[in-house]
């Protein structure tokens, strides 16, 4: 009976080795669920990334989680990035969503369907600490219906994956 809890055991850690030897580029990947009522045009989706590298070149990817009841081929999200320091860099992002025939774009299960919109690819920042990432929809709606989840991935770029 040890000897299989023992080499269960061994088989266990080295499939969670495994695993997580498969993303060891990423450094930050998170989600916020958005609501059931919707994405009131006042809510922010905040990310608190550290960076530890001036000179690492990084990918960070805004991902979108839809329901097949999102009206819209796009989401417009605004972003704001404030650096350690305070810095703040404001941008407009146009999220597509759906193709022209109105198939959605990215992965799907069921009625959710996930988009990875790439942001800014080998960015360096200008500072080391904790940056932080705010999210808010830029669509017409007060409360935006069909939008699943916000999330933010910020990875090594360059890193090889296996």
């Amino acid at each position: 009976m040890d000897k299989i809890k023992r080499s269960s055991l061994i088989i266990i850690l080295l499939g969670l080795i495994v695993v997580s030897s498969c993303d060891r580029g990423v450094v930050f990947d998170q989600y916020v669920t958005i609501p059931k009522g919707g994405w009131h045009v006042d809510s922010m989706a905040v990310f608190k990334v550290d960076i530890e590298s001036t000179e690492q070149p990084y990918n960070v990817i805004l991902n979108v989680r839809n329901r097949s009841n999102y009206p819209n081929s796009n989401l417009w999200l605004f972003v704001e990035v404030v650096s350690p320091s305070g810095q703040t860099m404001q941008d407009k992002v146009d999220c597509v969503l759906a193709d022209d025939a109105g198939r959605w774009i990215g992965s799907g299960w069921g009625d959710l369907y996930h988009a990875k919109i790439p942001y800014q690819l080998g960015v360096k920042f200008a500072e080391t600490g904790a940056y932080s990432f705010r999210i808010v929809q830029g669509m017409r709606d007060e409360d935006l219906e069909g939008i699943h989840n916000i999330g933010l991935r910020v990875e090594r770029a360059n890193v090889a994956k296996e």
